[in-house]
């Protein structure tokens, strides 16, 4: 659409909205205070229920903010950046809409604040959920029963250092029992990083400096087209649908290399990337004899990706580096349980199930190169099966929850046809949780969790192949990365409008990733992932309360860890501060600006530079009985977000700078017409699986 057109309607549409509101207020003095009683918002309703925070939405300041993401920026606990949700103090968290798993991010952009009911986050997931996850938030949104025919679009134009825009379409028809949708999302986004990086050692007994500048951009084109279907009627449901997703990207980098004091090498890094995936997910629910529910969800995904990287030097005679690569992976799954009284309380069983195969066929098509970096063929497969089981139950003012979750995990993997068995391995797992809660009142609560968990490295990890980024320097995976065993030990308790978060892990063979030399007949510096153990404990202290139209969040806290590698401790601490602030006005108006920061600390063994200030913000109003929705947001305001790091590894002094493009502004549209929930009541059957491909 022409912008100047684009403009033009923008102003009709707010000239004709301030005006009818103009001509409403015209009336009586009577009809303007009960509309003023009517807008009155208060604060969110947020309690502690056992370990979960329960949020309800209608009737507060948050109701009209504009989409969820919106919403769950204000929420205690969590935090909202370029669209992605986290929970301060976890990590590796689940997210479901009404029962099923989010699939994408922009899925919570697509729903408006105004049809939002509840926000459940659950601290200490028990064993109905795979042992990595940290956390679970759960959305529900309000039951439209609308029939005929629905629609929902979306329209979003962000400038930062290039322009991005996104377009999301969904049409939904609902008649008697049955519910038909079919939605589609195409996504034109373009970054741009800048930055450089030294690496200091001692290298054949000299101080030796190894150097390289980046200026990359990264044009991709994505595209999402989603259909299905579901079936309501009594006390059974089904549904299924499909969903494809192609991508194609072009990365580039025009930077440079040094050794030493040596003259820079300028260095041209093209990229190709062409992939595309395909998922069938299903579900089946059933409600009996008034206390039973069996559920089953069943997934299969079949992925495909293809790189070609060329790496030259266009102004030297080192010879040029191509590669190419293709990974395709296949995951099929299932879940099965049932929920059921017991002893006065809530019993769930269940098994859940999967099979995993994931190739990746590298070619390094430089000879001298394949001397240190191989070709190689790597094969892994994986099959799971899971029992589970988890009970609950309330006593007066004490909440109980234990569960216990058992795995056997067959791991085979291969390079070039051949098995590796100091790789391959057969492990049976046991991981038990359980959590206590006391509730004083309706203000004061308490809980306190334990829990046991496995932690599989991505499989983009496990990889035995490796990539070549420069004259000295080399990416890898590490094949041999065992299963991480993590103990977690949280307290959580809440005191009017004050919560405290405590958690202490320690983690016995968990990875992170080290720089240090490479075998090979010249320098050559190798950054891989490796098996550390680690401690840390993080302390976050939240306040949220209400000042009329003005709802703050204020959020304090430190994070810090107890690690020594190569007789090199990482152990500095991590302070950060976030202060979210809406505000709501008559007429649909809602403003936003929210401020963080944090000093520098270690975190594995990365020392990340410190962020004292970075602010976002704001401004929407919604149209035509809340159909229409139109926000400015802009990020980054004063462009003081850092993302520098260092890292001290086996003699190996590592500097990072680097500046992203966060600073921008996004102009965000969507139209409602007979908006209403999907009732797809499906979750993933593997959701750590398909984090893992």
């Amino acid at each position: 659409m022409n912008a100047k057109l684009f403009i033009a309607i923008l102003t009709l549409i707010l000239a004709a909205k301030t005006s009818r509101a103009q001509n409403q207020e015209a009336t009586d003095s009577l009809t303007r205070e009960l509309q003023e009683v009517v807008v009155t918002a208060k604060q969110p309703a947020t309690k502690l229920v056992g370990s979960t925070l329960v949020s309800t939405i209608p009737g507060t300041n948050l109701a009209d903010l504009g989409t969820a993401l919106d919403v769950l920026a204000q929420l205690p606990m969590l935090k909202v950046q370029d669209d992605a949700v986290s929970v301060i103090g976890k990590s590796n968290i689940e997210i479901y809409i009404d029962g099923r798993p989010m699939r994408d991010d922009r899925d919570l952009q697509q729903i408006l604040s105004s049809n939002l009911k509840k926000v459940e986050l659950l601290m200490a997931p028990g064993a109905a959920y795979e042992s990595t996850t940290g956390a679970v938030l759960k959305i529900t949104t309000k039951r439209n029963f609308v029939q005929g025919l629905s629609l929902t679009d979306q329209f979003n134009l962000q400038r930062r250092r290039r322009w991005s825009v996104m377009d999301y379409l969904a049409v939904d028809y609902r008649a008697g029992y049955w519910e038909f949708f079919v939605n589609g999302t195409i996504n034109l986004n373009n970054s741009l990083a800048k930055g450089f990086t030294t690496n200091t050692l001692i290298y054949e007994g000299k101080e030796t400096v190894v150097g390289s500048s980046q200026h990359n951009s990264y044009p991709t084109a994505t595209g999402v087209v989603k259909a299905g279907l579901n079936y309501a009627k009594g006390s059974q449901s089904f549904g299924a649908y499909y969903r494809y997703n192609p991508e194609r990207g072009d990365f580039k980098n025009t930077g440079s290399e040094w050794l030493n004091d040596n003259p820079e090498i300028s260095t041209n890094i093209d990229k190709h990337t062409k992939a595309h995936s395909h998922l069938i997910s299903l579900y089946y629910e059933n409600s009996f004899a008034e206390k039973y529910l069996l559920h089953f969800d069943g997934d299969f995904r079949r992925s495909y990706q293809s790189n070609t990287v060329a790496t030259t030097y266009p102004t030297s005679s080192n010879p040029a580096v191509n590669s190419t690569d293709k990974r395709t992976s296949t995951l099929w799954a299932g879940k099965l349980y049932l929920n059921l009284p017991l002893w006065n309380g809530d019993f769930t069983v269940g098994t859940q199930d999967s099979y995993t195969h994931t190739s990746l066929d590298y070619r390094m098509l430089n000879a001298s190169v394949s001397e240190y970096i191989p070709s190689s063929l790597t094969d892994a497969r994986q099959t799971s099966a899971a029992l589970f089981a988890s009970w609950s139950h309330m006593f007066g003012k004490f909440s109980l929850s234990v569960g216990a979750r058992y795995e056997y995990v067959d791991y085979g993997f291969k390079v070039d046809g051949k098995r590796d068995e100091d790789v391959c391995r057969r492990d049976h797992l046991l991981t038990p949780d359980v959590s206590v809660g006391y509730s004083f009142n309706e203000e004061s609560q308490i809980s306190l969790s334990y829990k046991m968990a496995t932690v599989k490295p991505p499989y983009s990890q496990l990889t035995g192949s490796l990539n070549y980024v420069g004259l000295h320097q080399i990416e890898g995976g590490n094949p041999a990365l065992h299963d991480e065993r993590m103990h977690d030990i949280q307290l959580f308790g809440m005191w009017k409008g004050f919560m405290l978060q405590a958690d202490y892990t320690h983690a016995l063979d968990s990875y992170s990733y080290v720089k240090q030399l490479y075998l090979a007949d010249k320098l050559q510096l190798i950054m891989h992932p490796v098996n550390i153990d680690v401690s840390a404990l993080s302390l976050y202290l939240a306040w949220s309360k209400p000042v009329r139209r003005w709802t703050p969040n204020v959020t304090v806290g430190m994070y810090r860890q107890w690690l020594q590698l190569d007789n090199h401790r990482y152990d500095k601490p991590i302070f950060s501060y976030y202060f979210d602030n809406s505000f709501s006005f008559p007429h649909g108006w809602t403003i936003t600006a929210n401020i963080s920061g944090s000093s520098h600390g270690d975190m594995h063994t990365n020392r990340f530079g410190a962020t004292w200030f970075t602010m976002d913000a704001s401004v929407g109003k919604t149209f035509l009985d809340k159909s229409l929705t139109v926000k400015l947001s802009a990020t980054d305001i004063f462009n003081t977000s850092n993302n520098d790091w260092t890292m001290n590894t086996y003699g190996i002094f590592v500097d990072k700078r680097q500046n992203y493009d966060r600073r921008g502004i996004s102009l965000n549209v969507i139209y409602n017409f007979q908006p209403r929930k999907s009732k797809y009541k499906g979750s993933s059957a593997a959701e750590s699986e398909l984090k893992r491909l």
